[in-house]
């Protein structure tokens, strides 16, 4: 054991002995319960204004008559609303934000890092999909048996992404992108389940952003003994978690079991996160938000600092912050407009904000810093020849392929008549409407591919894509702005939204992200932040929407090429014609940019300017295939990736090979989904995400080394 080790346990030791004395309570417990009671009168001042929020009309003189004049005309009317809506819908609200403020804590505490949550670790991902795929399944479950469900499913996705983060996830960048990315995958297998057994899921697409609206008090009796437990367990791990705090070492000399303590930890944490998702589905970040505001609030009371102060506190302040969000959000809206807005959506945009702030001041990124190009060899120039044939061959049989299939497939003798026009009606009509949708898959593949190519040697990053860093969500957002409040927009409309929302969204990113420069993992941790917000935000305007427009726009968002016509797919290769010799012509500056800071400048390259100039022209890429064919995920990550696998890490052998894996990518995801389950069909970008997400948490845990 070194000197420093040494040193560091013996002041645990005696930090640990001197708490124990008289004189060390007697100096927390007066700040603790200053803050105690502070945030409980705080709570009931907002759980009194909660209760004045509703549809019928009941307010503040009404249930102050139930106390002043129990008897009084109306009493039982308003005894009858409270009983049946209100308070349940308030206790729900309450116990939720307790329960995720502290599984935050404990989070955050175990892993060593300020963003581990409930979301950034996919656990609730992991419950909500348990759920859904029970309601898939037919299965009708007691609430105390379906929590348990959700539990199971939370329980493997924290596990799994702390794994992968590998060291309790004290690497900032790594642990959130596991979680965020395991994250996407579990969202994408539930929208599928939502997408292709919609009677069966009736409801669940409002509820898995977070709903406190509750049909009685029944859910409300069985959901809080669990959580009241779990506490109860957490409060007993808590002198062990302020010694885990000091590092895995003096822990370990101090006599602390550490890989128990963690895997308690955890388990109490999931019980935690699993009773909130069975209660009101998953509200997002409150179990970021309320325990990182419940550490700032140690700097000015030392009593937080203790997990057995810190734990309740961040419990109250989820409770709070629940509340808070669901009165403003009815108050603002009104009782009937905010019905249809989940709660979720309101924490969610508050949690995005919080996660910007800490990202801007984390520093620990860990092995995911190294430049995209660092671990792959060259390659001979024989070899590039071939494999770019390869991969041509391969786009060019995904797209024969893609006109082929379908719910009535085609012989290759009917393409051949249908290109000198003699073609039977039938085949030209099946024809006529498969072949946009091929072009529209293949191009649109290749422009995220060659905008994730851009991305990842921008930012130094093998595991950065257009979704990570938040562009995709922007230019999502801006498109069905144009469709939920136009309706049925134009292609230019939506395409000219789409490169309206992506611009600014590249704008707000990197102006976050720059702090004396641009730091390439502050960039990705920002960008999740802001894909957050933009995600609530779109689910926001999607339940606002025409509920008869609500699958259609859901199902572009998972990414289709359903219905495209030859105008929706004219931008996208406008962009490619343009935006690929200039990027192809910049192949050298890439390599360069790739590598470090400094070599950029040394060669006489200007960095800034040049960094700019490639994330705008990837902005314009990826705005055109979200206009195209919806939102998609990973062809940006997965085909790059592959590509410099394949050919080496020169830019000017990357580039033409990264787009058409991309292509082909993207073709046999649109092909798989129109056939598998044909006449039915499955959205593209979620069968991109189902093959992308594996590979992604391979390539994670391949860079643990």
């Amino acid at each position: 054991m070194t000197t420093t080790q040494e040193r560091a346990a013996a002041d645990a030791a005696a930090a640990a002995e001197a708490e124990q004395l008289p004189t060390g309570v007697r100096r927390v417990v007066p700040g603790a319960l200053g803050v105690g009671v502070l945030l409980v009168s705080a709570l009931v001042v907002v759980a009194g204004w909660h209760l004045t929020q509703g549809t019928s009309a009941v307010g503040v003189s009404d249930l102050l008559g139930l106390l002043t004049s129990p008897g009084a005309d109306g009493a039982e009317r308003t005894l009858d609303v409270l009983s049946a809506s209100r308070l349940p819908r308030m206790l729900a609200g309450l116990l939720v934000g307790f329960a995720l403020g502290v599984a935050g804590a404990m989070f955050q505490s175990l892993a060593r890092n300020a963003l581990a949550s409930p979301d950034t670790l996919a656990v609730n991902a992991g419950a909500y999909f348990a759920v859904a795929l029970s309601s898939v399944l037919g299965v009708s479950l007691p609430l105390l048996v379906s929590g348990g469900t959700a539990f199971l499913g939370g329980l493997a996705a924290a596990g799994l992404v702390l794994a992968l983060a590998g060291r309790g996830g004290a690497s900032t960048t790594r642990l959130i992108l596991a979680g965020t990315v395991l994250g996407l995958a579990l969202s994408a297998l539930t929208s599928m389940l939502l997408v292709l057994f919609a009677q069966e899921t009736t409801g669940l697409f409002a509820w898995g952003s977070g709903s406190l609206s509750q049909l009685g008090p029944a859910a409300v009796r069985q959901m809080a003994p669990v959580i009241l437990l779990a506490l109860a367990a957490g409060l007993l791990l808590c002198s062990r978690l302020d010694i885990v705090g000091l590092g895995d070492d003096t822990a370990g000399v101090l006599g602390v079991p550490v890989r128990s303590t963690r895997v308690l930890g955890t388990l109490i944490a999931v019980v935690l996160s699993a009773a909130a998702v069975t209660l009101a589905g998953p509200i997002g970040f409150v179990g970021l938000c309320a325990p990182a505001a419940a550490r700032l609030l140690g700097g000015v009371v030392p009593a937080l600092r203790r997990h057995l102060v810190l734990l309740p506190a961040s419990g109250l302040l989820g409770a709070l912050l629940v509340l808070l969000s669901d009165a403003t959000l009815r108050a603002f809206l009104g009782a009937e407009a905010a019905l249809i807005v989940p709660t979720g959506v309101t924490t969610t945009l508050l949690g995005a904000v919080v996660l910007v702030v800490l990202a801007r001041s984390a520093r620990d990124a860990g092995p995911t810093r190294r430049p995209p190009t660092g671990a792959v060899a060259g390659r001979s120039r024989l070899r590039f020849w071939i494999v770019t044939g390869l991969a041509g061959v391969l786009a060019a049989t995904a797209g024969v392929v893609g006109l082929l299939a379908g719910y009535t497939w085609l012989l290759t003798g009917d393409l051949v008549n249908w290109a000198r026009g003699n073609a039977l009606p039938l085949v030209e009509f099946a024809i006529d409407e498969r072949s946009p949708r091929v072009v529209a898959a293949l191009v649109a593949g290749a422009a995220l591919a060659l905008a994730g190519t851009v991305i990842q040697a921008v930012c130094r990053n093998p595991l950065a894509e257009p979704g990570i860093v938040g562009i995709t969500g922007g230019a999502g957002v801006g498109a069905v702005v144009v469709v939920t409040g136009v309706g049925l927009a134009s292609t230019t409309a939506v395409l000219g939204a789409a490169v309206a929302g992506a611009l600014i969204a590249f704008a707000i990113v990197y102006g976050l992200a720059w702090r004396n420069g641009l730091d390439s993992d502050r960039l990705v941790l920002v960008g999740i932040g802001f894909s957050a917000g933009a995600t609530a935000l779109t689910t926001y305007l999607l339940v606002r929407s025409n509920p008869y427009d609500t699958p259609t726009i859901f199902t572009w968002l998972s990414g289709t090429t359903y219905g495209r016509t030859w105008e929706q797919v004219r931008p996208v290769v406008v962009l490619l014609v343009v935006l690929l010799p200039l990027v192809w012509a910049a192949s050298r500056v890439l390599d360069l940019v790739a590598l470090d800071e400094d070599t950029p400048r040394l060669v006489g390259v200007r960095l800034e300017p040049a960094r700019l100039g490639l994330l705008l022209a990837a902005a314009l890429l990826i705005a055109g295939s979200v206009s195209a064919v919806g939102v998609v995920g990973f062809v940006g990550l997965v085909a790059p990736h592959a590509a410099r696998a394949l050919v080496g890490g020169s830019h000017l052998r990357v580039v033409p090979v990264a787009m058409l894996l991309g292509a082909v990518l993207l073709s046999v995801a649109d092909t798989v989904g129109r056939t598998v389950i044909a006449p039915a069909q499955v959205p593209a970008g979620l069968v991109v995400a189902i093959i992308g997400a594996p590979y992604f948490l391979w390539l994670l845990s391949r860079s643990r080394a």
